[in-house]
């Protein structure tokens, strides 16, 4: 007898259903106290992917409560492919939807900044441009540039000062965070991600010509939004971080 899959899988995350029918031992006997172990081994190997995932969160909840609700989060949200590594992308909307937390608002935007990280880390290798090559560039050329961006960045805007918060729970001398909206921009500059507070005007800016608009384009929107915007320090930034892989101008690619 073949055992269906659909129940193979429910059962799976699911410690109040049975073993699937058809499933046997080698010696063809129901499987059942051989299934529970299994079940148990990747409930674990799901929690050990989840503290690696999010170990903020799990710091600001405590081991126990995070325990709890990631069994929670598991048995709803099975994986989806067998690299653990990206398990947890629905993570922060089932954070979101726990009455509990909901003292907790930041809690969500923290999960997302820890994924993102995650995503970065992973993400595919590319060569920064040299600074050189963006001061050649005659001035009255600068407004029709665009901008090819590293795999690795990430940005990511809240409403609570996400790098604050993160940052105080992973770091050992960070200081407490103020409270104030943030914008994160992620970066990987060597081998690890970066995590780093940058103006939201700023990010406003890097969203826009990530997006394919020109930097001429770009300015003017963010500018007119935020009249202080200071462009000479947002591409410095940008530098800085290593985001910036290509530049196109007038279909040339530097």
């Amino acid at each position: 007898m073949s055992v269906d899959q659909t129940a193979f899988a429910s059962a799976l995350l699911a410690p109040s259903h049975p073993a699937p029918d058809g499933l046997v031992d080698p010696k063809g006997r129901p499987a059942g106290k051989r299934f529970d172990v299994y079940r148990n081994n990747v409930v674990f190997s799901l929690l050990e992917a989840m503290q690696t995932a999010f170990p903020a969160i799990e710091k600001l909840l405590g081991a126990g409560l995070f325990r709890e609700i990631s069994i929670d989060f598991i048995r709803q949200s099975p994986p989806s492919t067998p690299m653990l590594m990206f398990y947890g992308a629905g993570f922060a909307e089932f954070l979101q939807g726990l009455e509990p937390l909901s003292k907790y608002p930041f809690l969500p935007d923290i999960a997302r900044l820890e994924l993102l990280r995650r995503q970065s880390y992973h993400a595919a290798d590319a060569a920064p441009i040299q600074p050189e090559a963006l001061a050649a560039i005659p001035p009255e050329k600068l407004v029709a540039l665009r901008f090819e961006f590293a795999p690795a960045m990430r940005l990511l805007t809240s409403d609570f000062p996400v790098v604050g918060i993160w940052e105080y729970n992973m770091s050992g001398n960070a200081p407490k965070p103020e409270q104030a909206p943030q914008t994160a921009l992620i970066s990987r500059p060597e081998f690890d991600p970066v995590v780093s507070a940058i103006p939201a005007a700023t990010g406003q800016f890097i969203s826009r010509m990530h997006q394919g608009e020109t930097l001429g384009t770009a300015f003017d929107t963010v500018a007119t939004q935020t009249p202080d915007f200071d462009l000479g320090t947002a591409l410095g930034l940008m530098l800085q971080t290593k985001i910036i892989t290509k530049i196109d101008l007038l279909g040339g690619v530097k």
